[in-house]
């Protein structure tokens, strides 16, 4: 089977898609420094502890399993870290994928798959956002994946083919709960939900409830992990049938607000979410919805999954399960 290098596979998005890949005939290899992830949660492959700071790691990881891919999803991505220290940012996020780049082209691979991200955008109130919409980032994660964008295209006349998946809010876990979200700290809204019902954290704080929305939260195009990494392994077969490098938005156009995510988790766990409002959050947009079929009618993609109910629910089974 072929090997596909997959940086931060030790990750929650990235353990989902070493999955997908396994159960498409690929190998996944994870190249991952562990300092988010999770080693228990390489299960399809084999692992490759390293830093992309360090470009001797990568060449070396390159060297001994030789992949036709990249699959990358290795960063830094909380916004609000990102806005008190948005050096680490540019500097990990960024130069981390320009060794990464350098070190694919220098071993002779020429596919590389890219997980951006809707922050990109900026916040764009009434804007239908889809490939095609102006990219303004209000926040260093954002910049610095719109600066890995640019690279991307930069070194495509070198000879890198590329896909480019700008994503919204991902959410859910493996239906069959091999693989799931755990992050420490945990920023992610589903689990901070869940975590609060069960009584491992304390209540939810909901921070801004003032936004022009129907409720005053923020609202958020939410997809499920196992839907979202189906795209990024046809994106990977859209480049080993020499189609050309291009960007796609996988969301599905259906906007929820934190209440609403929340009022879905008090129906799927039948309890009460305990809650508490605060302030807004530097950098954080008001309505990040997708307006783009493309990954569907290009890609073949269709996101089953992602309803709230669905991501919910399947949320729910991995937390209540013994986990890693």
């Amino acid at each position: 089977m072929a090997n596909v290098l997959v940086t931060g596979g030790a990750g929650y998005i990235g353990a989902h898609a070493c999955k997908a890949l396994a159960q498409a005939g690929y190998t996944p290899v994870v190249f991952d420094n562990l300092s988010t992830g999770h080693r228990a949660a390489v299960k399809f492959g084999p692992l490759v502890v390293g830093d992309l700071m360090e470009r001797a790691a990568i060449d070396a990881a390159l060297a001994e399993y030789q992949p036709i891919a990249v699959m990358h999803f290795a960063a830094l991505s909380q916004v609000g870290e990102s806005m008190q220290d948005p050096a680490r940012y540019w500097r990990e996020n960024v130069m981390g994928a320009l060794n990464l780049i350098e070190a694919a082209l220098a071993a002779g691979i020429d596919k590389f798959i890219f997980s951006s991200t809707c922050a990109t955008y900026g916040d764009q109130d009434g804007v239908v956002l889809d490939e095609t919409t102006e990219q303004r980032p209000i926040n260093a994660y954002g910049g610095s994946k719109l600066a890995i964008e640019q690279m991307l295209r930069d070194f495509a006349p070198k000879g890198l083919n590329h896909v480019i998946f700008r994503y919204f809010n991902v959410a859910g876990a493996d239906p069959e709960a091999e693989v799931g979200e755990a992050h420490d700290p945990e920023t992610h809204l589903v689990p901070l939900i869940l975590q609060a019902v069960a009584g491992t954290r304390g209540a939810l704080t909901i921070f801004g409830t003032d936004y022009d929305t129907p409720d005053g939260t923020c609202i958020r195009d939410y997809v499920h992990v196992s839907d979202l990494v189906e795209a990024h392994v046809a994106g990977l077969e859209w480049l080993i049938a020499g189609k050309s490098s291009e960007v796609f938005c996988p969301g599905t156009g259906a906007g929820f607000s934190v209440r609403e995510v929340v009022a879905a988790a008090a129906s799927v766990t039948n309890g009460p979410v305990p809650m508490q409002e605060g302030p807004r959050r530097a950098g954080d947009a008001v309505r990040l919805v997708c307006g783009s079929d493309k990954a569907r009618t290009r890609l073949g993609w269709t996101p089953d999954r992602s309803t709230m109910p669905q991501m919910l629910r399947d949320a729910h089974r991995w937390h209540g399960s013994d986990g890693f």
